[in-house]
């Protein structure tokens, strides 16, 4: 069972991993509707908080039908982390998440992100500021190090505990790696299975279908595992994990039906949540991975990235379930 505090997430929750410019209620709707236990916001800048950027503060909209949901920060100076807090606190989120992971070099730069595994002592000391702070359970997500010679995690992990936040997810790769390689579970394996953690461990890093995160799960003894880039376009990963663990049988690949009906509902709330002109632009990072792998897709595709008008966006996503009817067949 695991246990944020007092939140139960139940026997093995799946988590959507906070993502820049794609986590944003429309997409959080999605992946709670198929099935995701625990949301997070994409990562915010504290120093846009504190300055009432309205990138920033938009982020922290969060809609009942979300919960529970964590807000996440990253930042590197300390009172603006504290003045942060106590913005996020105010937005009535289930728990507050540090981003201590993000790689990105405009993060790095400022020692956020995964900058900050340069200096352990700082991560230390910010963190605890912030949860001496906070009213509400404070978690972090970071990475197994800065390079292959400072991977520490198992020692930072210990640390983090000590100075009492109430869960960790782990990238299982370095700073250096980016998003390149395979993921190296081993250490966040080492993390769970120290006697000294008593926290919810959580993975994260190439978990792309139902038998790996069984595989995982298995073989890392986790407490959970955070999903990002495999869920983009396909929120159908969280049920089918779900389903492939109870069951151990897979289910089906979504129809092209329930892909455009995706698409199409993913459009509406980003229109709605952001306006006309932002959402149709924002979304169009989301339709190669809604219709991925279909035999003649680049003449639609090249419309939905381009076109500024909805009504023709929907008619051509009426197109698309219309010349692909032969897989709206189902078995009732």
């Amino acid at each position: 069972m695991a246990r944020i505090h007092n939140l139960d997430l139940g026997d093995f929750p799946l988590l959507l991993a906070p993502m820049e410019d794609v986590s944003d209620p429309p997409f959080r709707f999605l992946c709670k509707e198929h099935g995701c236990d625990m949301l997070y916001t994409e990562f915010i800048s504290v120093e846009g908080l504190i300055r009432d950027a309205e990138k920033s503060i938009q982020k922290l909209d969060i809609y009942d039908s979300e919960r529970p949901i964590g807000i996440q920060i990253f930042g590197a100076e300390l009172d603006s982390m504290l003045q942060a807090t106590d913005i996020v606190v105010e937005a009535k989120p289930e728990l507050l998440d540090i981003n201590y992971g993000c790689p990105v070099k405009k993060v790095v730069c400022k020692e956020a992100g995964a900058g900050i595994l340069k200096d352990i002592p700082k991560m230390i000391r910010l963190t605890e500021a912030v949860v001496k702070r906070s009213s509400i359970p404070v978690t972090v997500k970071t990475r197994l190090g800065w390079d292959e010679d400072s991977k520490h995690i198992v020692e930072v992990a210990e640390r983090l505990q000590d100075i009492g936040i109430a869960a960790i997810s782990i990238h299982a790769r370095t700073r250096s790696q980016m998003y390149k390689g395979e993921a190296d579970w081993t250490l966040v394996g080492e993390v769970k299975n120290n006697p000294r953690m008593n926290i919810p461990v959580f993975g994260n890093g190439d978990i792309d279908s139902p038998e790996k995160a069984k595989l995982y799960k298995d073989r890392y003894g986790i407490d959970g595992i955070m999903i990002g880039r495999a869920s983009i376009g396909y929120p159908w990963i969280f049920r089918e994990i779900k389903h492939y663990l109870k069951t151990g049988n897979l289910l089906p690949e979504p129809t092209i039906a329930k892909r455009v009906d995706a698409a199409r509902q993913h459009l509406v709330h980003s229109i709605d949540w952001k306006g006309e002109k932002v959402g149709v632009v924002e979304m169009r990072r989301h339709y190669t991975n809604y219709f991925r792998s279909l035999e003649g897709i680049k003449h639609f595709r090249s419309i939905l990235v381009s076109e500024a008008n909805p009504d023709v966006l929907f008619d051509v996503l009426e197109q698309i379930r219309n010349h692909y009817s032969p897989e709206l067949i189902e078995s009732f």
